[in-house]
């Protein structure tokens, strides 16, 4: 599934304005739009979200966390968010850059040494590997935009992508050659987010997963973000679903065969930067919110409104046509986004003062007619939005 469609799909809209916890709405006017695609089993279950700086429009949780049980979806649900990941490592690292402790022009090897010997692929076929040393040393901001050559993943993560700890991944990342010459191409990296998020766990002297906790989930009252949900969040994590084999309906599926089991297992599971967190709607609306409000949540600032300008906004070379910022993509006009791999999406448009997100758990194609729901959700969204102009 295509990535950029999630990123564009919206089913959440929200405002600066508004610091208040979200509540659901009694119109119902989302989850009605979205029930023919519950009874068309397309869709398991969402939830859905629409605020304007005045008041809340719509709140609301459709369809089921589990459809076998009949577990109705609630508002609370907790969701793996996969690639929304990425936002939260790059504003963590970013946050070291403000304080003058990171600079994103720097070479990868001035904060982790075992990069200064890293090779690039020169020549490559079915019979040999040509390396050499590349042109420029892997930077900082490739990291953070995808631009550095790293694999997605390296051989040893393996059979998860969490069974070792981040230090040990890192290592062998830089063992391995980079894919092109730094700066030239565009390869989404989860290598790439991770070394970054190395990066703050070397110059703040603190595991990632703790730095995050401290600087950014609990100052923000992210209460239920975390890499190991417990087992109260556990009873609220949906279920994910795919489509069968001809595409007529939902079949449960495990959720991220990327991950070890137990999920709340802290002894042999690691942290993933890249794609490793589980949310909820309302702890994304938080962190979406300090964004929309150029950095500052609940009269605390995060970033500077000049970093998050900048993380925000198209910072890939001109030559390379996807466009990605420091831990975001730019879908231009401002706006600015990320999806995950399980048809999880948050948006935030400065411009018109809105966020969207959309929160459910599928993998993969859509059954036959599923396609629909973009349709459907952007064209409501849409509808609400002018309306609370």
């Amino acid at each position: 599934m295509n990535l950029r469609f999630f990123i564009i799909l919206a089913t959440v809209v929200v405002s600066l304005a508004s610091a208040r916890p979200i509540h659901p709405s009694a119109d119902g006017g989302i989850a009605a739009k979205l029930q023919p695609f519950i009874d068309q089993h397309s869709l398991a279950g969402a939830v859905v979200l629409v605020v304007t700086k005045d008041k809340v429009l719509a709140c609301e949780a459709v369809g089921y966390s589990d459809l076998i049980a009949k577990q109705v979806m609630t508002t609370n649900q907790l969701f793996e968010i996969a690639s929304m990941s990425k936002p939260i490592a790059a504003t963590a690292l970013m946050m070291l850059v403000e304080e003058g402790k990171v600079n994103v022009n720097d070479p990868v090897e001035k904060y982790l040494p075992e990069f200064s010997h890293q090779m690039v692929i020169a020549e490559k076929d079915a019979e040999h590997i040509l390396l050499k040393k590349p042109e420029q040393p892997l930077l900082v901001r490739h990291l953070l935009t995808h631009t550095g050559g790293l694999l997605y993943s390296g051989p040893l993560e393996k059979p998860t992508l969490d069974g070792l700890p981040l230090r040990t991944v890192v290592a062998e990342h830089a063992l391995l050659p980079l894919q092109f010459e730094p700066g030239t191409k565009f390869l989404y990296s989860n290598a790439g987010i991770g070394t970054a998020a190395r990066i703050v766990e070397v110059v703040s002297g603190m595991p990632y997963e703790q730095f995050l906790d401290e600087r950014l989930f609990k100052p923000l009252g992210m209460k239920d973000t975390t890499f190991w949900p417990n087992e109260e969040q556990l009873t609220r994590l949906a279920k994910c679903y795919k489509a069968n084999a001809d595409r007529t309906a939902l079949e449960e599926t495990p959720l991220d065969a990327r991950f070890g089991f137990p999920l709340n297992d802290r002894v042999h599971r690691y942290p993933m930067p890249g794609i490793g967190l589980f949310s909820t709607a309302d702890d994304l609306l938080k962190f979406c919110r300090m964004y929309l409000n150029g950095g500052v949540y609940d009269g605390k600032r995060y970033l500077s409104e000049v970093t998050v300008v900048r993380m925000t906004t198209k910072q890939t070379p001109p030559g390379i046509k996807e466009d990605y910022g420091f831990g975001w993509w730019d879908l231009g006009g401002g706006k600015f986004s990320h999806g995950g791999s399980f048809n999880t999406c948050m948006t935030v448009d400065p411009k018109l003062g809105l966020i969207t997100i959309y929160l459910t758990q599928h993998t993969g194609p859509m059954v036959k007619g599923g396609e629909k729901a973009q349709a459907t959700f952007e064209e409501f969204v849409k509808e609400l939005a002018a309306s609370a102009r």
